[in-house]
């Protein structure tokens, strides 16, 4: 019978959701700017790429490296973070551009708050506004990596694993 395994981009798939719909949550509650409901996002995707590694050390039935694992959860990473750039770039771009206007303006306040001065304001977000979208995806390419690459180490080392040694043979 053939062990019917879920693949890394269908689970990359199923965790890229929670995370976009976690942050309409937040856009459209108003609290994209709290930084603290921001370090959630993160929380999801380790737990969620955790859950992609015992998942598959489970339909494996154990029979795994921690290699394998560690793979399937870095192939899994790998997947949510194109889509999470696909998403960022489309949202950006089309389905809220009023967002961009929206952080700048929080930047603005905080810039304020610190006691600078107009002109170093308007220098700092002028570029921010030129360069947002390529250090946007590029955050999200850099953190996500890391993260990824961590949470499929622990998914790793957590996952239940009695693999096979290949060279045993069945006693006849």
């Amino acid at each position: 019978m053939k062990k019917q395994i879920t693949s890394p981009a269908t689970k990359g798939i199923l965790i890229s959701l929670l995370l976009i719909v976690y942050g309409l949550i937040l856009y459209f509650t108003g609290q994209f700017a709290n930084q603290s409901l921001g370090y959630v996002q993160y929380v999801i995707l380790i737990g969620g790429i955790i859950w992609a590694c015992t998942n598959y050390a489970k339909q494996m039935e154990g029979d795994v490296t921690f290699g394998n694992v560690f793979a399937h959860g870095f192939k899994t990473t790998a997947a949510i973070t194109g889509i999470m750039c696909v998403y960022t770039f489309i949202a950006m771009k089309f389905l809220f551009p009023d967002m961009i206007d929206k952080i700048i303006d929080v930047a603005r306040q905080s810039m304020v708050d610190k006691k600078m001065d107009e002109d170093q304001i308007n220098q700092a977000l002028s570029m921010t506004r030129n360069y947002f979208m390529p250090f946007a995806i590029g955050g999200i390419l850099i953190m996500f990596a890391i993260i990824g690459a961590i949470a499929s180490l622990i998914g790793a080392a957590v996952a239940k694993k009695k693999p096979q040694d290949p060279f045993s043979q069945p006693q006849m």
